[in-house]
């Protein structure tokens, strides 16, 4: 099967198992207020934190935000955002990276997954990587999509897996959880690892805000 049609199978297959399991009424779990989340996440330290403006926020449309700036080091720096959404119901749902991003004037250069080890799991997760520029500004992009403890880097299969929430579990609450990291003298590579060993430090405190 070409690769079209396979996504538009993951599409009808979605829309179906949403459409039966909101038809039956819905279990919102309850999940952490990110306004507790830690201001230290091993040997990164709160710098601050980011404000959203109200016309972002109706545009999202998620239930729980954190958008905070990380700092291990003066030269290792990270952004830290979670949106996440109680149900997708109404048609919230996340807005991806790469739809957003070159929306708002970022041209990418790389879009890949990357696997990367994390405290708790046996099995590496596997994310989304993308490295966008504007004017003089680049950046590595981190980001994927966590539900049910279970991390998914596609939207395609994300949207599939939430449908199957739907249909067994009557849920389907789902998270965006994305890393930013400056890239200075085009190290990419150096700016990627920051990334990951951010990742790596608040990885096991974030799942116990998110409902398994």
């Amino acid at each position: 099967m070409r690769k079209p049609a396979l996504i538009l199978t993951f599409v009808f297959l979605a829309q179906a198992g949403l459409f039966y399991g909101l038809s039956r009424g819905e279990t919102t779990p309850v999940h952490r207020p990110f306004s507790t989340f830690p201001d230290r996440l091993g040997d990164w330290k709160l710098v601050q934190h980011g404000v959203m403006e109200d016309d972002v926020k109706n545009v999202l449309r998620g239930d729980d935000y954190i958008t905070a700036w990380y700092a291990e080091s003066p030269t290792r720096i990270a952004n830290l955002f979670v949106a996440y959404f109680n149900s997708q119901r109404s048609g919230q749902s996340p807005h991806s990276p790469k739809n957003c991003l070159p929306g708002s004037g970022w041209v990418w250069s790389v879009s890949d997954e990357i696997p990367l080890t994390v405290p708790g799991r046996a099995a590496p997760i596997t994310v989304n990587r993308y490295i966008v520029s504007k004017a003089d500004a680049k950046d590595v992009v981190l980001y994927w999509y966590q539900s049910r403890d279970r991390v998914v880097a596609s939207e395609y299969k994300a949207m599939v897996f939430v449908a199957a929430d739907a249909l067994r579990y009557n849920r389907t609450d789902t998270s965006l959880v994305r890393v930013i990291v400056p890239i200075t003298n085009n190290q990419e590579q150096l700016a990627t690892q920051t990334g990951i060993d951010f990742i790596q430090s608040f990885f096991g405190i974030l799942r116990s805000y998110l409902p398994a």
